[in-house]
């Protein structure tokens, strides 16, 4: 009965990250022959690979959402209310493709990602323009991202890095992001740290960043039963922020709360998915 059950939220869980494409698009990035952007032992085929993920994920979401010109991008032309889950698949398979897969298909990926942010150009509500493939911008999309991802692992993953270790996933992340476009990308913790206080002076949370704060946390189109598990999930995404973004989306600090509480919630459902989502070992006579 446990395997069943963990067979079915396994399944669930990976249906929604990936998609009814999910398993021929696993098996495509895992089996294909041919050479890797990153061997076995890079760190970034830990962290990305780590339940960890699923809050850094919701956390770079509300980190992103702080430039003005990111967040236009997104509200005008991401579709991220009227299909997030659809979004949600298609971000977790381009960080699969690029970072289990082969160096063909990684290359495809980040040419079919350009073609997208190339068509992406609008005005803000205030007129300033923005395009999507500004790589001022794309920088600080991916270095938000990867900022949460790094303070996702540390914090929930199963085997965290060493210092070097976390200095060589953002090396490894740069390597992606230059490819998208991002020009001289932070190549270990101390520069991460620096590129985005230098993006600071440009962040504001917009009326659009507030109403995505609201969606991603409070409205996720999920049944009921399944809404207080998201909501753990969520809440510690927003721990995670740096707490001059938490002060922006007006997300206080709860310190009692959030070290008796969500933390270790975030403990637990991290570790529940890792039990799920791992296949149990085939028993051995």
């Amino acid at each position: 009965m446990l395997t069943e059950l963990r067979e079915r939220l396994g399944m669930a869980l990976f249906h929604r990250v990936a998609g009814p494409e999910g398993p021929a698009t696993r098996a495509r990035i895992h089996l294909a022959p041919g050479p890797r952007w990153f061997g076995p032992d890079r760190p970034i085929r830990t962290v990305h690979g780590d339940a960890s993920m699923f809050i850094g994920g919701i956390s770079a979401l509300l980190l992103q959402s702080l430039h003005p010109l990111a967040m236009a991008a997104v509200a005008a032309h991401s579709g991220y209310r009227g299909d997030p889950w659809g979004r949600l698949q298609r971000t977790s398979t381009f960080l699969a493709v690029t970072t289990y897969g082969t160096a063909e298909d990684a290359r495809l990926a980040v040419d079919h990602v350009r073609g997208i942010h190339e068509q992406v150009r609008g005005r803000t509500a205030d007129g300033l323009a923005y395009h999507a493939a500004d790589p001022h911008l794309l920088g600080w999309v991916h270095a938000a991202e990867t900022d949460s991802f790094l303070r996702a692992h540390q914090r929930y993953g199963a085997h965290p890095l060493d210092a070097a270790g976390y200095d060589g996933y953002v090396a490894d992340a740069a390597r992606v992001a230059e490819a998208l476009g991002v020009a001289d990308p932070p190549r270990d913790r101390r520069q991460l740290s620096e590129c985005l206080a230098a993006y600071r002076t440009e962040l504001r949370a917009t009326p659009e960043a507030r109403a995505a704060a609201r969606f991603i946390l409070f409205q996720p189109p999920l049944p009921l039963a399944v809404r207080p598990f998201y909501g753990g999930l969520a809440a510690n995404a927003v721990a995670l922020l740096p707490p001059w973004a938490r002060g922006m989306l007006w997300l206080p600090r709860v310190p009692v709360v959030e070290d008796i509480a969500v933390r270790p919630a975030g403990h637990v459902l991290t570790k529940t998915i890792r039990w799920a989502m791992t296949p149990p070992r085939e028993r051995t006579e």
